[in-house]
């Protein structure tokens, strides 16, 4: 069995430590530490990363964790452990990144369309807040926009799942043809025929909002972590910056 590197293994007591507390903690741990919409009352700035440590049920940490084991390892034996965890905190950041603009995209079209129909916006603000609504916004603006501006407001954020799709790319591009021994899927599948498909999927259903993976998923966090991975692991690739190690 393949050994731990001391980063990964970091990573994963740290993931264990937040989900234990959330086990006994549930309320307390997800209003402080998910990523919450930057108009949400339990809005914070620390969010941005402490949300990565947070996760959804054990099948959530479990997946995550053991990705992060099997393709965080030979990037941390290749870049060093401190330039692995700046690269999985900055796929991370990114994904929340892209996560919340995605998010105010969808909420501020509710805003400007109950606006049109006559409602104050801060107003409107203050009731999504509180978690509440009223019934009668479906009729102005519609139910696709009025459901998808409450849910940006409404659902937070958890899971490492962004920072494991940079971790997946990079593990790609380092690798190509590795062949993956995928669980549900019998066949191996070499890396660079694998991590497009999955992410194309993951773009497919956070922009038709038809999943194939089950509902709950924010599917544009997992693109923006990918997005982000890839632009850091070209940049370092193509000025030779990925051959230095930091220790």
């Amino acid at each position: 069995m393949r050994s731990i590197t001391e980063t990964v293994k970091h990573l994963i007591i740290i993931n264990g430590l937040f989900f234990l507390a959330t086990l006994l903690y549930g309320d307390v741990m997800y209003g402080l530490f998910s990523l919450w919409f930057v108009e949400h009352p339990s809005f914070g700035f620390w969010q941005v990363i402490t949300h990565m440590f947070m996760h959804g049920g054990l099948s959530h940490i479990f997946f995550n964790m053991y990705a992060l084991w099997a393709f965080g390892g030979a990037l941390e034996h290749m870049w060093g452990g401190k330039k692995f965890l700046f690269f999985y905190l900055s796929a991370g950041i990114g994904a929340a990144l892209i996560h919340t603009g995605v998010n105010y995209i969808y909420f501020y079209r509710g805003i400007q369309a109950l606006e049109a129909g006559g409602y104050a916006a801060e107003q409107v603000i203050t009731l999504l807040g509180q978690g509440q609504f009223s019934p009668a916004w479906y009729d102005v603006a519609g139910q696709d926009t009025v459901q998808a501006m409450i849910e940006a407001i409404s659902t937070p954020a958890v899971g490492a799942s962004g920072a494991i799709y940079g971790v997946l790319v990079a593990f790609g591009m380092a690798f190509p043809n590795s062949e993956l021994f995928l669980m549900f899927v019998p066949v191996p599948i070499k890396a660079k025929y694998f991590i497009p498909v999955l992410i194309g999927l993951d773009l497919f259903s956070g922009i038709t909002g038809y999943s194939i993976f089950g509902s709950g998923i924010a599917h544009f966090a997992h693109v923006g972590g990918a997005l982000f991975g890839f632009l850091m692991a070209w940049y370092w690739k193509k000025n030779s910056f990925d051959r230095n190690r930091w220790y």
